[in-house]
């Protein structure tokens, strides 16, 4: 596993784990605040992960056959 796809399943993760705290009823505003603020973070950093392994893909395809491709790749 690259160092690319530990930290972007990392910040899945917590991800998943801010979702799940910011749906408790009983979480208080200060820390709704704060979880959210840090999503928004670790949303911007697995946003950039994931063009960078966009942009890989579209290179290996490029290389691959000799030809310029640009396709766009499924979402």
């Amino acid at each position: 596993m690259s160092e690319d796809e530990a930290v972007f399943r990392t910040e899945l993760a917590r991800l998943e784990d801010i979702v799940r705290a910011l749906e408790d009823p009983d979480v208080d505003l200060d820390k709704a605040l704060s979880l959210f603020e840090e999503g928004v973070r670790r949303l911007k950093t697995a946003r950039e992960l994931l063009r960078k392994s966009e942009l890989t893909v579209k290179r290996v395809m490029e290389e691959a056959d000799g030809t310029i491709r640009t396709d766009d790749l499924e979402r």
